[in-house]
């Protein structure tokens, strides 16, 4: 199952429509990748599974800001 370790992010539930709008329950799996990246305070790379959006906040901000962002 692909969970964001950051922000918790996973899949959501949708449906599916067909030309005849009948509409079937389908799951939609969260943009997940997986990352190396480095930690300046321990100096080492962690390697993490995080969404799309979390990656985009880390390029700005640092792993420490993250954390105490998303894990309050």
């Amino acid at each position: 199952m692909a969970i964001c370790t950051l922000t918790g992010k996973s899949w959501m539930n949708g449906n599916r429509v067909s030309h005849s709008n009948i509409k079937t329950k389908r799951k939609l799996s969260a943009n997940i990748q997986k990352k190396r990246i480095f930690d300046v305070e321990s100096g080492r790379f962690i390697r993490v599974a995080l969404s799309t959006r979390a990656l985009r906040t880390l390029n700005k901000k640092t792993l420490s800001a993250c954390l105490a962002k998303f894990c309050a």
